[in-house]
């Protein structure tokens, strides 16, 4: 019998809900709540107004702005990439950018078909967005509502993410120590 030691690819759960309902302020406290437990996190902010990630003026800000397609800032703690694209890019497609990831969380994606975890907040809107949705995984609220999915209160940090490493059966990374 032959044991194999290949690796599946992360699951991917995009963290919806309209503009301040504390999808950033969620994301930030479950992170480091996962990588305590042995996770590897990776994550992806959607944002469909585009957006400006290098300083004006820095070397690599005027490469791109130079015509470049593709920029690389590197540095011996971090890399980072802006590069031109010819549409808007679903999760799958940036999965070669999360190598060695237990866990990608992204950040928006509400139309997507990816396992969705929605903050919903009364004071916002009076209905969850994802309340006809069958990716809905979850629904952290502080509300009373029952979409026939687990509801969590938003200071549930903990138990979502035991949720989520037993619903997905993640296990400790192996090069986390």
């Amino acid at each position: 019998m032959k044991i194999s030691n290949k690796k599946t690819s992360p699951p991917f759960v995009s963290v919806v809900g309209n503009s301040g309902s504390g999808k950033t302020t969620f994301i930030e406290k479950l992170i480091p709540e996962l990588i305590g437990r042995g996770l590897k996190v990776g994550t992806i902010k959607h944002d469909v107004h585009g957006f400006e990630m290098d300083k004006p003026g820095k070397d690599s800000w005027r490469h791109k702005h130079a015509g470049a397609s593709a920029t690389v800032i590197s540095s011996p703690y971090q890399i980072g990439m802006v590069m031109d694209v010819a549409h808007d890019h679903k999760p799958d497609e940036l999965l070669s950018y999360f190598n060695g990831m237990d866990i990608i969380l992204t950040e928006g994606y509400k139309r997507g078909d990816h396992p969705k975890m929605e903050i919903f907040r009364t004071e916002i809107i009076n209905e969850p967005l994802c309340k006809n949705d069958r990716s809905l995984l979850a629904l952290i609220t502080d509300s009373d509502v029952d979409l026939d999915v687990p509801v969590f209160s938003s200071g549930a940090v903990k138990q979502v993410a035991d949720f989520l490493i037993k619903h997905f059966n993640l296990v400790r990374s192996i090069n986390n120590p």
